[in-house]
């Protein structure tokens, strides 16, 4: 099956009717699935209550059974549809950062949305992506759509239709391309299924952004381990790597780069993952700057792309800088630990 590219432009006018998200939307509808960009990365899109358009996700992306994943929609009606109630605390930030990237975890309505959706958890993710066309898509479509991120599972996220390709031509039926993605890493998680909001995995929207919204905020941010089901996405499995095995280097530059040297003097090629402050100070088989430290945004929005670039050189290994966890420099450590599988040599 040859993957089908609709090229949209990502100003969309709602007095418009657009044949390319028709087409996409019909699509939906029948059980395919669809990539999409939204604000974050972009996402593999299929109708939430249909099991067996949902079960062609996990297949094309290799996806473990038991992660879950995020309803996307285009307004409250939807997720009062699928949830059982929405918290007061909930509301607020429905108002006060949807659309955005923020997915709220709340209680779900039985029998609205397929179990593989939610891996059989008593709750559902959820949210309301800031991206024209994905708000475009999800009303064209009139459903609720499941969309996690469209790459194979454990591979960096894409954040280009051409990066969506790279992982699943001929495994999906369509993607929408309409350019770039704007933050680069994915949604906030926030479980709002208990007695105090908890962040499962940073992202878009800060901590501090949300405390100073709704008050206290807690954080369970991790891998879970093997037995226990993973209450949103991003908790439990390695995510987010590139082919070369990666670490994490929490030390100065010259540690890096002494790391580097001894890594080459074994015969093995090396790339260096760094910020345009400190690009001139490593020889490497390949330096690559993701962004600026001065501006952390920059970093979550080239982290992704980066990544995959490293792939293109053909490198052995792969050593990072770690950067500030701060802001979103919280989801930029939380994606590079992930993508190197927790390892991390400190001085």
């Amino acid at each position: 099956m040859k993957t089908r590219v609709w090229v949209v432009d990502n100003v969309v006018d709602k007095q418009r009717i657009y044949p390319q998200i028709q087409e996409a939307a019909e699509w939906l509808r029948a059980g395919e699935v669809v990539a999409f960009p939204t604000e974050t990365v972009y996402g593999l899109g299929a109708d939430a209550a249909n099991t067996a358009a949902v079960d062609k996700i996990f297949a094309a992306k290799g996806r473990p059974s038991d992660n879950p994943l995020i309803v996307h929609v285009a307004n409250v009606v939807q997720v009062e549809a699928i949830v059982a109630a929405i918290p007061p605390v909930a509301k607020t930030l429905m108002e006060r950062f949807w659309p955005g990237p923020l997915t709220l975890v709340l209680p779900k309505r039985a029998g609205t949305v397929s179990e593989r959706v939610t891996a059989n958890l008593p709750t559902v993710a959820v949210r309301m992506p800031d991206h024209p066309l994905a708000l475009a898509l999800i009303e064209a479509s009139g459903l609720a759509l499941a969309a996690p991120s469209a790459n194979r599972s454990g591979k960096p996220s894409p954040t280009t239709a051409a990066h969506v390709l790279a992982d699943l031509n001929g495994r999906i039926a369509g993607v929408i391309d309409g350019g770039p993605t704007g933050i680069g890493v994915e949604s906030t998680v926030l479980d709002c299924s208990g007695e105090v909001p908890t962040i499962l995995r940073p992202g878009g929207v800060t901590k501090e952004a949300l405390s100073e919204a709704i008050g206290r905020v807690e954080e369970a941010i991790g891998i879970g381990d093997e037995q226990t089901a993973p209450k949103a996405p991003g908790m439990k499995y390695t995510h987010y790597a590139p082919k070369a095995p990666l670490w994490i280097v929490a030390g100065p530059p010259s540690l890096l780069q002494r790391l580097v040297d001894e890594s080459r003097a074994g015969g093995k090629t090396v790339g260096v993952l760094t910020t345009e402050e400190n690009k001139s100070r490593y020889a490497a088989d390949a330096v690559m700057a993701c962004g600026t430290r001065r501006e952390l945004e920059t970093v979550a929005h080239r982290l992704y792309d980066t990544l995959r670039q490293f792939d293109e050189t053909g490198v052995d290994l792969i050593y990072s800088e770690a950067f500030p966890e701060e802001g979103i420099g919280v989801a930029i450590m939380n994606r590079l630990r992930k993508a190197a599988g927790g390892r991390v040599i400190r001085e």
